[in-house]
């Protein structure tokens, strides 16, 4: 008997959720580069084929792709600003936006596997150079959302200077936070703080 769709998804979700977790604290234990695919499988108890129906690498699983609904939401929220918000303002509150919605799933800022995740990016230099790249693109989008959002008031050099001053200062206090074992989410808070208090 066919299994209904809505279980089947849940059961899928439960396991790219293990898979992640467990390679998370294999990473952690052993090394990034020292842990196979293959381990990381039988450690969830599914077949190595199973975990490339989830995830094309191992670099994949690290660098999940629910990163691209965290920027969703915060391109939502500058697209739909409020009346008589300022540019710097939407930007606040989209970075608040979007580091809530982070707190909802793996990517939660206050989390340990976040850390552990975090840790790696910053030391593996594979990860290091796809995770840059996909941090400028983020940028690129917020900025041009920005840009067309404020027509009348920001160009695109307005607009990018602000969004790189913000993100800069988040992505800053985050690698602080990793290095000195302070609260990842604070920092980020913190930071998003200053650097909007500092232009308004």
């Amino acid at each position: 008997m066919t299994e209904p769709v809505g279980l089947r998804e849940r059961k899928k979700q439960r396991t790219r959720r293990a898979l992640i977790e467990t390679a998370y604290r294999l990473f952690a234990r052993k090394g990034y580069d020292q842990t196979t695919t293959a381990e990381i499988a039988a450690a969830v108890e599914v077949s190595h084929a199973t975990f490339f129906n989830h995830f094309a690498t191992k670099e994949d699983l690290v660098l999940t792709d629910d990163g691209a609904q965290i920027l969703r939401t915060g391109l939502n929220v500058i697209a739909e600003r409020q009346s008589g918000e300022t540019a710097l303002g939407v930007l606040r509150r989209a970075m608040f936006r979007m580091l809530a919605e982070a707190g909802t799933g793996l990517r939660d800022p206050a989390s340990e596997l976040e850390r552990i995740r975090l840790d790696l990016i910053t030391s593996v230099p594979a990860l290091q150079a796809t995770m840059l790249q996909r941090a400028f693109d983020a940028q690129q989008q917020l900025a041009t959302t920005l840009r067309q959002t404020y027509t009348d008031e920001l160009d695109d050099i307005d607009a990018a200077a602000i969004v790189g001053a913000v993100t800069g200062a988040v992505l800053a206090a985050g690698q602080t936070a990793l290095r000195t074992g302070q609260s990842l989410n604070a920092a980020m808070q913190r930071a998003i703080d200053i650097a909007t208090q500092q232009r308004e």
